[in-house]
C-alpha cells in the first residue's frame, strides 16, 4: 500500500471516531499506561542529587521508546492484511484527538453552570483546568472554559496531528508523551523544578510551530482582524512561550479579555491579561467557540489529507 492511503485512511477514520465517541469515560487508553510509567519513573528517579539529568533521562527514555516501540508495530502492520493496519492505525489516531471531547467538556461546565449553579460549575471546570476552582465566580468559570479550549486545541488538536502528519502514528504517539510528562511532571514547584524541567522544555518546543498554527487559524477561520492584532500583541505575554497565542486568537475574535491573577494550589498567581475589553461571557457564547475548535480541527485534517495527496505524486 502506497504512502497516501497508508496514512490519509486512518486519519480520516480516526478524526471521525472522535466526531462520534469523543473519549468514552472507562475505555481503556493509552495516555493512561504513559501516566503509569511516567509516575513510576518519577517516584523511583525524583530523588537525592542530579535531578535534572534523571528527569531528562526519563523524559528521553519515554518519548523515544514510545517512538520506537510505535515505529516496529507500524513495520509488524504493514506486513499484516491492509484492513488489520487501517483499524490499529485509526484506533492509535483516534486515541491521540482529543478534540470533540474537549468541546464536549466545555459544554458541560456552561450547561451545569446555568442549570446546577455556582458550586455545581466550579466542580465541573476543576475536571478540565489545574486552577483552584473554589473562589471563581461566573464569569471567571467561562473565561476559564474558553481559555482552555483555545489553549488546548493547540496541544490536543493541531500538535499531534501535525505529528502524525510527520511521522506517522509513531509520531502522534510520541508526542503524546512529551505532552503527559509536561502535565504530569512539568511544574515549576520544589518537586518538579529541577526534575520536571527538560520535560517542560521539550513540550515547549514541541508546541512552538502548532500554537502559532491555531492562533492563524482561529483568526482566519473566525473572520477577525483583531485576532491577528491580538496574536502580536498580547500573545507572548503568557508565561508559557505558546499558550498566549492561541488564547489571545481567541479573545480576538470573541473581542473579550483572558488572563489575569488566578490562585493556584492555594496561592494568588500574577498572571497579565490577554485582550482589551473586560466584557462578561454570554452562557451561548460557548457555541460559537465550539464551532470554531471544530472548524480548525477539520482545517488541519483536510490540509493534512491534501499534503499527502501532493506528495503521492512524487513518490
Amino acid at each position: 500500500m502506497d504512502r497516501f492511503p497508508r496514512l490519509a485512511a486512518p486519519l480520516l477514520a480516526g478524526y471521525a471516531l472522535d466526531l462520534l465517541l469523543a473519549d468514552p469515560e472507562g475505555w481503556p487508553h493509552p495516555v493512561r499506561t504513559y501516566g503509569a510509567l511516567i509516575a513510576a519513573g518519577e517516584r523511583r528517579l525524583n530523588q537525592g542529587p542530579q535531578r535534572f539529568a534523571k528527569g531528562a533521562a526519563l523524559a528521553g527514555g519515554l518519548v523515544g521508546g514510545t517512538f520506537g516501540a510505535f515505529w516496529l508495530l507500524d513495520k509488524a502492520l504493514q506486513r499484516l492484511p491492509p484492513a488489520v493496519g487501517l483499524a490499529a492505525n485509526s484506533a492509535w489516531v483516534f486515541y491521540g484527538l482529543a478534540n470533540t471531547g474537549l468541546v464536549r467538556e466545555g459544554r458541560a461546565v456552561f450547561e451545569v453552570l446555568e442549570r446546577d449553579g455556582l458550586e455545581a460549575g466550579r466542580r465541573q471546570l476543576a475536571r478540565i483546568v489545574g486552577r483552584d476552582t473554589a473562589r471563581l465566580d461566573a464569569q471567571q468559570i467561562r473565561t476559564a472554559v474558553l481559555e482552555s479550549l483555545a489553549e488546548n486545541l493547540s496541544d490536543g488538536v493541531v500538535a499531534p496531528l501535525l505529528a502524525y502528519a510527520l511521522a506517522g502514528v509513531p509520531g502522534l504517539m510520541a508526542y503524546k508523551m512529551v505532552n503527559t510528562l509536561d502535565s504530569m511532571v512539568g511544574y515549576r514547584s520544589p518537586r518538579y523544578e529541577q526534575f520536571g524541567k527538560f520535560a517542560a522544555r521539550l513540550d515547549d518546543a514541541a508546541n512552538l510551530v502548532p500554537a502559532r498554527l491555531t492562533a492563524a487559524l482561529l483568526g482566519a477561520l473566525g473572520g477577525s482582524r483583531r485576532s491577528f492584532r491580538f496574536i502580536f500583541q498580547y500573545g507572548h505575554r503568557h508565561k508559557s512561550p505558546n499558550a498566549g497565542y492561541p488564547e489571545a486568537a481567541l479573545a480576538g475574535v470573541l473581542n473579550c479579555r483572558f488572563g489575569g491573577p488566578n490562585y493556584y494550589h492555594g496561592q494568588l498567581v500574577p498572571k497579565p491579561y490577554i485582550g482589551e475589553n473586560p466584557r462578561p461571557i454570554g452562557p451561548h457564547e460557548i457555541n460559537r467557540v465550539a464551532r470554531l475548535n471544530h472548524a480548525v480541527c477539520a482545517a488541519v485534517v483536510a490540509g493534512i489529507v491534501g499534503w499527502l495527496w501532493g506528495w503521492r505524486g512524487r513518490e
